[in-house]
């Protein structure tokens, strides 16, 4: 008989219940799919993962350095990563989780691409609150006081800029946020951001001032629940150079 449905894992953390699920999925001829909630939201299916592969792809493409620093914002079920280090100039990257679970995951091996991620030496996981260390004038995005700048800060945790897992993740879309993030990032540094939601004017006119330009990306992938196509937003934005 064939999987239906698995728990993987279930823990109570500061931030909620979190749990990690695989189920076969009898509408797509027992495609199996890997799911995270966290409280009773659902949070990501590795059905539909297009757009956190195309963060790390439009972002990284605007880079001509060969040996580029990137920051991850929000592990996940680890795509964003993985296209990432497909890329060969990336010389090291750091993805930045607040849950412990979710890095215990991709160390354990419980999520399809977990041993892909802990197995490369450029790959590191912090377990760290991404909106603290990012806007953190003495931390830097590994948790410790090496504060050194990076290339690209990529990030995926919230639905939206304007709807976020935390109330408290509302302070890091604001000019004060991301300016102090941007001192981060290297000059002609990039931001990048995931949101479930269509492009929103008001946050790309923020983007534009604290960065020298920004762009928003719609990507489209095919849903196969409504046999049409579905949306995820990318948001890119350029710091200037010296």
């Amino acid at each position: 008989m064939s999987l239906l449905f698995e728990e993987l894992d279930y823990q109570e953390t500061p931030r909620g219940a979190i749990s990690l699920r695989r189920r076969s999925e009898p509408r797509l001829n027992g495609q199996i799919l890997y799911e995270v909630k966290l409280r009773d939201e659902f949070l990501m299916s590795s059905l539909f993962t297009e757009a956190e592969i195309q963060l790390s792809k439009l972002g990284l493409a605007l880079l001509d350095e060969q040996e580029l620093d990137v920051v991850v914002g929000g592990l996940g079920l680890g795509y964003t990563a993985v296209a990432a280090l497909e890329n060969p100039a990336v010389k090291s990257l750091n993805v930045v989780d607040v849950m412990a679970p979710v890095i215990d995951w991709h160390k354990k091996g419980l999520v399809p691409l977990g041993k892909e991620l802990v197995s490369d030496p450029r790959c590191s996981l912090t377990h760290a609150d991404f909106f603290e260390v990012a806007t953190s004038k003495d931390i830097g995005f590994d948790g410790t006081t090496n504060n050194k700048r990076v290339h690209a800060v990529l990030l995926d945790i919230d639905h939206s800029p304007s709807y976020w897992l935390n109330p408290e993740n509302s302070t890091f879309y604001t000019v004060e946020g991301l300016t102090a993030m941007s001192e981060k990032l290297l000059p002609g540094g990039v931001f990048g951001l995931w949101s479930d939601e269509p492009p929103a004017k008001e946050f790309t006119e923020l983007l534009d001032l604290v960065f020298d330009s920004s762009e928003a990306h719609v990507i489209t992938f095919p849903n196969p629940y409504t046999g049409g196509v579905s949306t995820n937003s990318v948001y890119l934005a350029r710091k200037a150079f010296d």
